[in-house]
């Protein structure tokens, strides 16, 4: 999907493209040389922004979910989107190490790998993301029974799931081409595209979920519609917008040879990326048992966990586009040979994880019984169900927050496995176990204590082999240095 390498000297030019179609390449950002908090702050904010309009969303769409079709179907959206970020947690594992595969490629100026990195990448991701929403359309029923999905809200989360699933291989590749354009240190244009998925979706979904104005009345199909919608029309754009901008990002017609896999690629996405791909679908896996979990106690709790869900997802953010900045950031230093500064970029990473998750807590701390109202009916007795759940559980924030940061330097090194393990432990040992376990004496608290408790477990591990492990000498796959090194 790469047109021409990059050019020989550091932070230079992209090279003109050979074919006559083809506009001059744009300059690649380059993230090894400046100061690191504040190119750190400016690749993290459209990516935070970027968070922050898609929470938007989703919360928009819980808003209208709730108040037209009520609770149960509220629970059947939080159900079928824990099913959702499982399934993107299957292509997450390649998409990252493409990603981290584009910026060390960067860092060593080696446009060669670059254009067989995402000449690959391209084709697996449109035969895997076709395979998995129409097998994911075919077992949800199942899926959802597995679940333990609330008996009043399973028909609405299956026809809710199914047009998901349709959307799945458009969610997937969109993606991917906002993931390659950050690899390359371009945290703006997906900014911007994501914006305009955002704004058309929260558009679309009154509209089809009520069947406003010349719109069939879907019901909560519609909100899933919206999403199918949405996504299809903006990654045309996107795709469109960057043939026309002479991006690297672009197949065109006479480098369709590109499509075809290097197995050297593949091998680094399959071992590499597999395991990051593994921790996503343990995390959603994890998230699954701990709404099976929470729907055992009934639709007022799993309706009240839903709400807050809604809350977390903004406490997460900064942490989340932190974790984005310095897998970039230590990607391109990481090529470039300058582990001075990839040190710096996990210091300053966790300052700022502190500072920017502990801030959004004390918010909602004290604002939550007013924010809550916007997902849940006024004097509904979710509402105190998830005030005490907040109060037990959102600390556990802050301690992700550091955890992701470190675990996104030593996987911008292309150490995969590691991280995988300390989130089985975390998550499979101490988190589920302990919530399961103590659920007959403790009730639902059970389940919310395992949230810091976990979390707390990872971070320590986290911080131990940050400091004591061997992962500076690793890398995701060889590339040629940079021509100005010795």
């Amino acid at each position: 999907m790469f047109g021409r390498a990059l050019g020989a000297k550091r932070g230079g030019p992209l090279d003109q493209d050979k074919t006559q179609d083809a506009p001059a390449r744009r300059r690649a950002p380059d993230l090894t040389a400046g100061p690191i908090g504040s190119t750190m702050l400016m690749f993290m904010l459209p990516v935070l922004g970027s968070n922050l309009v898609q929470s938007l969303n989703g919360s928009a769409n819980a808003f209208w979910v709730s108040h037209v079709l009520g609770e149960a179907a509220l629970t059947a959206t939080t159900n079928a989107n824990q099913i959702l970020f499982l399934m993107l947690g299957a292509i997450f594992g390649m998409a990252m190490a493409s990603n981290i595969m584009i910026g060390q490629a960067v860092g060593a100026r080696d446009g060669a790998l670059i254009r067989r990195v995402v000449g690959t990448c391209t084709a697996v991701f449109i035969v895997i993301s076709l395979s998995v929403g129409l097998l994911g359309a075919a077992l949800t029923p199942a899926i959802l029974d597995a679940m333990r999905t609330p008996a009043d809200a399973r028909a609405d989360a299956i026809a809710y799931l199914r047009v998901i699933f349709a959307a799945l291989p458009f969610i997937y590749f969109f993606t991917f081409v906002m993931m390659a354009q950050r690899g390359l240190g371009d945290a703006r244009t997906p900014f911007v595209f994501a914006v305009a998925q955002v704004a058309l979706d929260i558009v679309l979904n009154p509209l089809l979920i009520m069947g406003l104005g010349p719109f069939p009345q879907l019901g909560i199909a519609g909100s899933a519609t919206s999403t199918l919608v949405s996504q299809t029309l903006v990654l045309a754009a996107m795709l469109i917008h960057l043939y026309r901008r002479g991006s690297p990002l672009v197949i065109r017609p006479s480098e369709a040879r590109a499509l075809i896999p290097d197995l050297t690629v593949v091998r680094a996405m399959l071992f590499k990326g597999a395991p990051m791909g593994l921790q996503m679908i343990m995390v959603n896996l994890a998230a699954v048992a701990m709404i099976s979990a929470v729907n055992r106690f009934g639709s007022q709790t799993a309706a009240a966990y839903g709400a807050s869900w809604q809350l977390w997802s903004y406490i997460q953010m900064p942490s989340m586009a932190l974790g984005v900045a310095v897998t970039a950031m230590a990607a391109q230093n990481i090529g470039a040979d300058r582990m001075d500064r990839v040190e710096k970029v996990a210091r300053v990473g966790v300052l700022y994880a502190l500072a920017l998750t502990l801030g959004p807590t004390l918010v909602i701390l004290a604002t939550q019984r007013w924010v809550l109202q916007l997902f849940l009916p006024a004097g509904s007795p979710s509402i105190d169900i998830a005030v005490h759940m907040n109060l037990v559980m959102i600390w556990t924030f802050a301690f992700f927050g550091v955890a992701f940061v470190l675990a996104s330097v030593v996987r911008a090194a292309g150490v995969a496995w590691v991280p995988l393990l300390f989130m089985f432990i975390a998550y499979w040992v101490v988190r589920t176990p302990f919530a399961y376990g103590m659920m007959p004496w403790l009730g639902a608290d059970a389940v919310w204590l395992s949230f810091p408790l976990g979390s707390m477990t990872m971070l320590i591990m986290a911080l131990a082999y940050y400091r004591w492990g061997p992962w500076r000498s690793s890398r995701m796959i060889a590339t040629a240095p940079p021509p100005d090194s010795p």
